[in-house]
């Protein structure tokens, strides 16, 4: 049964990582054209496309899509249940799918910062994955470069950010766990 579990939390949690990359790719205002961007696209259209005819978006922020990651996350809830065999109660779903999609959101940060430090060692700048982490990225790092004291050509402003988000996962974790 853990080996079911893992398979099932595996898939779902790298769905809903590729769901919520769209929405970043959006905020971001990242190059669709980009082969990654496309696999990101290709990915979620089926079900995002025929959502965003019905739900609108809403201040720039695109309400169908970030509904499907919410989905999604329930859904995940729901087929753990039903593997267990545990009761179905729809307000455990819908707050256990929020907690979910917060984890994911802290975790897609993560690891895309993860990847964008390590392809700056390894890359050659050509690299069109680099140049949508860059794109994503910048936003959160430009602003702790202007405060940060130059440290004889090393950035540490990827290690500020990431220092400073597993701070705010683990405060919203333990707010979390307060509220529920």
């Amino acid at each position: 049964m853990n080996a079911v579990n893992f398979l099932v939390n595996t898939l779902f949690d790298l769905y809903i990582m590729i769901v919520l990359l769209r929405i970043w790719l959006q905020v971001a205002r990242a190059d669709f054209y980009n082969p990654f961007s496309q696999f990101v696209i290709k990915a979620t259209q089926p079900v995002v496309g025929p959502l965003r005819k019905i739900i609108p978006g809403l201040g720039g922020w695109d309400l169908a899509t970030i509904l499907f990651a919410f989905a999604v996350a329930c859904l995940k809830v729901t087929t753990l249940s039903l593997i267990l065999g545990a009761a179905i109660n729809p307000l455990v779903i819908l707050i256990s799918g929020l907690i979910i999609l917060t984890q994911a959101v802290f975790k897609i940060l993560f690891w895309v910062l993860i990847l964008r430090a390590i392809l700056s060692w390894v890359s050659r700048g050509n690299n069109p994955i680099e140049a949508v982490m860059i794109q994503l990225t910048e936003p959160l790092l430009a602003p702790i470069r202007r405060f940060m004291p130059q440290m004889g050509g090393l950035d540490l402003s990827m290690l500020v950010v990431l220092i400073g988000l597993q701070f705010l996962e683990m405060l919203v974790n333990n707010l979390l766990t307060k509220l529920f």
